[in-house]
């Protein structure tokens, strides 16, 4: 009796892993380069890559030939951060929070290094919406002098 506990433990497991990794893995579906929908600029892409053994994802915004910022996703437990690091010099952690819609990845304020103070201009909030698997809804607030600021980046694959 005990054995068939340890084999419904690990199978229980297993599953809530994979279903913790599902989220990452829709994320990882961003991997290679896009451009703002409608532009025909090649100034400013957004590029997505995995490193760390597939562990990490990176959202380098590349503008004029030029890294502008980065965004590091990983897991962490059961859930996942998202790290600004911001050309205002603070790097905004960002959780995992529930979007409540199956086609959406939403992360919410943490905490921050290099920020005095949660009025000072930061990353907020930060979300991914699957249109389809060449076009993604990128929505973000900025908090500046206590006041969010929402935007919307319609992005298509380069």
């Amino acid at each position: 009796m005990r054995f068939v506990w340890i084999i419904l433990i690990t199978l229980l497991s297993t599953v809530a892993n994979a279903e913790e990794s599902g989220t990452f893995e829709s994320l990882k579906s961003l991997i290679g380069e896009w451009k703002k929908e409608g532009s025909e600029s090649n100034d400013f892409y957004i590029s997505f890559e995995s490193s760390a053994s597939g562990s990490v994802l990176i959202e380098n915004w590349i503008y004029k030939g030029k890294s502008h910022s980065l965004t590091v996703y990983h897991q962490d437990g059961k859930g996942m951060i998202a790290t600004h690091f911001c050309p205002q010099g603070n790097q905004p952690r960002l959780k995992l929070t529930d979007s409540g819609d199956e086609n959406a990845i939403s992360f919410i304020f943490q905490d921050a290094t290099n920020l005095s103070s949660i009025e000072e201009s930061h990353q907020h909030s930060l979300s991914f919406e699957f249109v389809d698997e060449n076009t993604v809804l990128r929505k973000e607030s900025y908090i500046k002098s206590g006041v969010e600021t929402p935007s919307v980046l319609k992005l298509v694959r380069r």
